[in-house]
């Protein structure tokens, strides 16, 4: 969306540093993920940002409103500024793409890698598609949804059996 602004050249720079960050980001985001995950009573609240996340996508599955990302403005005479508009995006992007990815692998590490280097081969190439499915078949979203909610109901119960 932000690299469209600009001339192709530019654009395709812009691209290119927004996806090597976006690798950078969520390999930084998935280990430490994995590590904090393995520290009791942070599972409990993982499992509770999923279901904030859970309830944010809930809300826009309902009104199938457009996402976050289409409504950020950028100063398009700035080369620089987009680039950090799209490595600040992909930072609120990231987190809960992680989370919810090693919620769901658990100690399962090679799941893990599995499901990170498949979530950065479908951000980079299948994005714009899968966002058109989602608007076309909303199932799909509801699919997600679901899917997310799981992961955040097995984290809590988890750390809340731990407890008692």
């Amino acid at each position: 969306m932000v690299a469209s602004q600009f001339p192709v050249d530019q654009r395709k720079k812009i691209i290119f540093w927004g996806i090597g960050a976006a690798v950078i980001l969520r390999i930084i985001f998935t280990l430490l993920t994995a590590y904090l995950l393995q520290i009791t009573g942070l599972r409990l609240i993982g499992g509770i940002l999923l279901l904030y996340i859970c309830y944010k996508l809930y809300k826009d599955v309902i009104k199938n409103n457009s996402s976050d990302n289409e409504n950020i403005k950028v100063d398009n005479s700035s080369f620089i500024k987009a680039i950090t508009t799209v490595i600040l995006a992909d930072v609120t992007m990231s987190l809960d793409n992680v989370l919810g990815v090693a919620g769901a692998a658990r100690d399962h590490y090679i799941l893990l890698i599995f499901g990170l280097a498949l979530s950065i081969i479908l951000m980079a190439t299948a994005a714009s598609l899968i966002s058109k499915w989602i608007k076309k078949y909303r199932w799909i979203g509801w699919i997600g949804l679901i899917a997310i909610l799981v992961v955040a109901i097995e984290l809590i119960y988890t750390d809340i059996t731990l407890f008692l």
